[in-house]
Formats: structure tokens, sequence, C-alpha cells
């Protein structure tokens, strides 16, 4: 807990009011709070923490899709190819497919649209063990992400050599799990994938068409249903995190927030960093408008 409220309090010290207004939302978790926003039209930004790596849970399920279209774009894999599910990718948690049976086709396309959509951890293992972390890793660094890293499968296997490197440890000596980011690199990301610049602008284009299709909005967008989101969240026990674009008529902004070792576990819609996430996202919109 010092070091993040350490964090919080070297932030107040900006004399910023919407940075006053962020730290005390986010001291009300009592968690660890990873931030970064940025107007993509003005080119404002904001954040705490933005450059320390934290656990990314569902979310590096976007790097994971983007390498996905580089390696289509490449000709190395194919949206209509299919993959069976089996005993190798099958895995607890979010989505539909362990309830279904072994054998089952999916295309590459279907597995990618129900990782996003509906955070299938099983469709999620399918695409890494046809894949590999290490690819995602390889495209991630030849964008330029130096932090944004693909551990393993969900559950595990799949060990990236990432995930084998002295870099994967958090400072209580655990490892980050299946992914590691920045706030700031998830923003980049999202900002370059807003500019067509991720893979090819139709590719970016249809990443983040997808991405609006995430289904739920107990988070970043859950205060406002006019607000335009193309995001995807992640949830662990004591984590809770999401990044996306937000579109008002009066702002456009890219946003990556995570809470970590938080007090305790709720699996509820009303946990603490949820309704965090809900209120950053209206300061975060109201504080960086579009207009200089």
């Amino acid at each position: 807990m010092i070091i993040g409220w350490i964090c919080l309090l070297s932030c107040v010290n900006q004399a910023d009011g919407l940075q006053a207004r962020l730290n005390s939302i986010a001291m009300e978790t009592g968690g660890k709070i990873f931030l970064y926003a940025k107007n993509l039209k003005s080119q404002k930004t904001c954040g705490i923490s933005e450059d320390v790596p934290c656990r990314t849970a569902s979310t590096i399920k976007l790097p994971i899709l983007a390498a996905v279209h580089a390696e289509v774009r490449a000709g190395r894999l194919a949206w209509d190819e299919k993959l069976l599910l089996g005993p190798k990718s099958r895995t607890g948690g979010a989505g539909i497919l362990p309830e279904l049976g072994d054998g089952l086709p999916l295309t590459l396309r279907d597995a990618s649209r129900l990782m996003m959509v509906l955070s299938d951890n099983t469709a999620t293992n399918m695409i890494l063990d046809r894949m590999g972390a290490d690819t995602v890793n390889g495209h991630l660094e030849s964008w330029g992400f130096k932090q944004t890293r693909s551990m393993r499968k969900i559950g595990a296997g799949g060990e990236s050599k990432a995930f084998h490197s002295p870099e994967n440890k958090r400072p209580d000596g655990s490892t980050y799990g299946i992914g590691r980011s920045t706030a700031k690199e998830m923003v980049e990301l999202l900002a370059r994938l807003d500019a067509g610049a991720i893979v090819s602008p139709e590719d970016s284009k249809e990443i983040l068409a997808l991405m609006g299709r995430q289904q739920g909005r107990d988070g970043l967008a859950r205060n406002d249903m006019k607000v335009r989101v193309a995001a995807k969240a992640g949830a662990l026990d004591k984590l809770r995190s999401e990044v996306g674009i937000l579109r008002t008529p009066k702002a456009t902004v890219a946003m990556a927030i995570t809470f970590d070792d938080l007090p305790k576990s709720d699996w509820s819609v009303d946990n603490k960093a949820l309704v965090a996430l809900g209120r950053l996202s209206e300061a975060l919109l109201e504080g960086l408008p579009d207009e200089p």
C-alpha cells in the first residue's frame, strides 16, 4: 500500500484540479492505481504511475488481437482456418466455450470475436496455442512497445520467453500472470489504432469496431449509456482494469486504468474499483476536452 499512496500523493503536488479529483476518487478504493489518459484531438494528457509496469488481466487480449491481425495480414494465419476446442486450450473463468464439448470447430475470426466480446478465456488459449505468445511479443517489440508482453496462456502453459525473464517479477515477488503493460503503452496502442497505424487502417478500424461490441458496461462507461466506447476490460480477485477510447460530443479520450492490490475480492457490479472506473472516466472526459 505504501508504494501506491506515494504515487498518488506525488501527483497531487502538481496542483492540477483534474489530477486532484482523480486522486480523490482513486484513494477511496484502497488499492494501487495505474492511469493514463490522452485526448486524441487536443493531445492533452493526465497520468498516475503511468510508466510503472502492472498486471493486465484480460486487457492483454487487445495486443493479442492486434498480433492476430498482423499474422493474417502477413499470410501466416487465415481468418477462416479452423481451431478445434479441446483439453489443451480449455480453461475456466470468463466465456462460453467451457460449457461446450471437445471437438467443436471455430474459425480464427470467431475465436477472436469470443476473446474480445465475451472475454472468453478458452478462445484466447486456442489462439495462443495456434500463434504463440512469443509471436505476440515480437509484434509488440516491432511496434515499439517495450513493456507490454503476453506472458502465458490463461490458467497455465504456453509460457513466453518474457515469462521467464527477470522482469517478470512484481515488487512482492509474484509474476505478472498472463500479461504485463503500462497505462501509457496501452493508451499509445489505442491512439495508434485510432490513427489507423496498427497493421493497417482497415485492421485498426476492425479492431476498434470489435472492441465497441464488448458486452458489459460495468467500468469506464457505466454511468452514461450515451458515451460511445470501444474498450477491453480485465479482472482478477483483487484487480479491475479497463482500456478504451470513449467519445462524447465534447471529448475523445483514450484511457487505461488499472486498480490492483484491492483490499478484498468483490465480484459484484458494485465493486469499489468498478464504480471508481466510471467516476474517473467522467472526470477525464470533462477535464480533457477536445478544445485546446
